[in-house]
């Protein structure tokens, strides 16, 4: 079995999603379970809450993962991060990888977070975002993780303790035995990362091949599909599982270049309310007023909205005046909070937009794990619970077009 270690909620749906489209029976478990799986599966995906921990905590929970994924059976291990490589100069990427490499005895990897149908490329080892570099995609105003470099090698040598390499897309273009030979030497030559060009879906097909023997791959959900593929033998998912027709509620906390352009389309049709940091820091019955809110809007055409998300100018403002990590804390708890209250007042299918957002929802909600339904849009399947009906959408924040959550009610039953 393939065992993966994902470092957000969102991330692990979305590599979870293209496992199942590839063909790959997979489960996703919410943390670390606490007993052995009992359901037979081709892939495990666990998704933790990691990303932007302090390192030693993602160390931790990752090699905790590791354990319970080898402990049930899983020999080869994924650990999934964001195609937008969100870290930051001391991690969490690089330590996570060192302790995962040095947990299973292995001294090389790869290092592929391309995903190239949401526009997650990879050229000389600099990262795009669509046509523009990551650092200057909007990722660069991220409000936890600012993404100051485009550049995998230098990324990847500031927050680990190996030399980093590249295989480039030339080397790629020559084959899955090329790659192996470029694997090989830079073995050799002291390397312990390589990073690895993808600019289309053939590299990524070619590259699932080159790394079949890896004991450790990291990168984000592209190459995962075609490792799924490789091991499913190209059969494809007839999965649809959607939600049925019931109450529904918007939570919006990204805050990314994508995430803004849904917001702004989607407010034209849905109720929709601005959640405010001031009044989260001080009304201690602000989640219980957003929660009645929603319930007087349940009943609408379009799920009610309640959102956090703003553009680059005005996150910078809040941030200044709050304290960037005081203000995403505030935000974190009022939409748990709210999340919890909306679920006990019977909602049925929550959509989150934003990976710190969707992993505090899922948290709170408290799932032991989900099954994985049909996609949304690449890489944002429908979850369901494992022990309700409840559904949930979790969206990475440049994931899914301005029409996203009209086009996620529109596949209700």
């Amino acid at each position: 079995m393939l065992g993966i270690i994902a470092d957000d909620f969102t991330g692990a749906s979305d590599i979870a999603s293209f496992l199942v489209e590839n063909g790959l029976n997979t489960i996703q478990m919410n943390g670390v379970p606490s007993s052995p799986l009992t359901t037979k599966v081709d892939a495990i995906v666990i998704s933790l809450k990691s990303r932007s921990n302090p390192v030693g905590d993602a160390i931790a929970q990752s090699l905790n993962a590791l354990d319970w994924l080898k402990t049930n059976g899983c020999d080869q291990f994924y650990f999934k991060y964001c195609s937008t490589f969100d870290s930051t100069e001391k991690g969490n990427i690089g330590p996570v990888t060192d302790a995962l490499l040095d947990q299973l005895e292995e001294n090389f990897t790869i290092i592929c977070p391309a995903l190239p149908i949401n526009g997650r490329t990879i050229f000389n080892g600099y990262l795009f975002v669509g046509q523009a570099l990551l650092n200057e995609s909007g990722m660069q105003n991220h409000p936890i993780t600012p993404m100051k470099d485009a550049n995998l090698v230098r990324l990847m040598d500031k927050q680990a303790k190996g030399k980093t390499g590249l295989v480039s897309y030339v080397d790629l273009m020559k084959g899955a035995d090329f790659v192996k030979e470029r694997f090989a030497t830079l073995r050799q030559q002291g390397y312990r990362y390589a990073v690895i060009d993808s600019v289309d879906n053939s590299q990524l097909a070619v590259l699932a091949e080159a790394i079949a023997d890896f004991k450790l791959v990291t990168g984000g959900s592209g190459l995962a599909a075609y490792m799924a593929a490789r091991l499913s033998k190209g059969q494809k998912s007839t999965n649809a599982l959607v939600p049925n027709k019931a109450s529904s509620v918007v939570l919006s906390g990204s805050c990314s270049v994508m995430t803004n352009k849904q917001v702004a389309q989607y407010a034209k049709k849905a109720p929709h309310i601005y959640l405010d940091v001031e009044q989260s820091l001080s009304n201690p019955q602000y989640a219980e007023e957003l929660t009645q809110w929603v319930l007087n809007h349940i009943d609408h055409e379009f799920a009610p909205m309640v959102y956090a998300t703003v553009a680059a100018d005005k996150l910078k403002e809040i941030q200044q005046t709050f304290g960037a990590e005081k203000a995403s804390q505030a935000i974190e708890h009022t939409f748990a909070k709210l999340a919890q209250n909306l679920y006990q007042a019977g909602v049925k299918n929550f959509i989150t937009a934003g990976g710190e957002t969707s992993s505090i929802v899922v948290q709170q909600l408290g799932f032991s794990g989900f099954h994985i339904g049909k996609q949304i849009a690449p890489g944002v399947p429908w979850l369901k619970a494992l022990e309700s009906d409840v559904y949930l959408a979790l969206k990475s924040g440049n994931f899914g077009d301005e029409e996203f959550f009209t086009v996620a009610q529109g596949m209700f039953l």
